[in-house]
């Protein structure tokens, strides 16, 4: 028998950013669940960065995933070595 294919599935972008990125973050941070206290948790955050910069929190966000990004691409090759 063959194997069922594996769907990739969409992630809807969350609610309020309209971005599937902070909806991976909501996902990571949830424990048990408990969706709507990640929630509280990552959109409080965003709205103290906001207060704190007084700049649009998804940019700096974004800003913060492509730092991770290029840490995570500089090890991946130099483990490679």
């Amino acid at each position: 028998m063959r194997k069922k294919r594996k769907y990739k599935k969409e992630i809807e972008p969350d609610h309020k950013h309209n971005s599937p990125l902070i909806t991976k973050l909501i996902n990571s941070v949830m424990k048990d669940g408990k969706k709507t206290i990640a929630e509280k948790i990552v959109y409080g955050a965003l709205d103290k960065i906001q207060a704190e910069t007084q700049k649009d929190p998804m940019e700096i966000f974004d800003l913060a995933m492509k730092n991770i990004s290029s840490i995570e691409s500089s090890r991946k090759s130099s483990s490679m070595l």
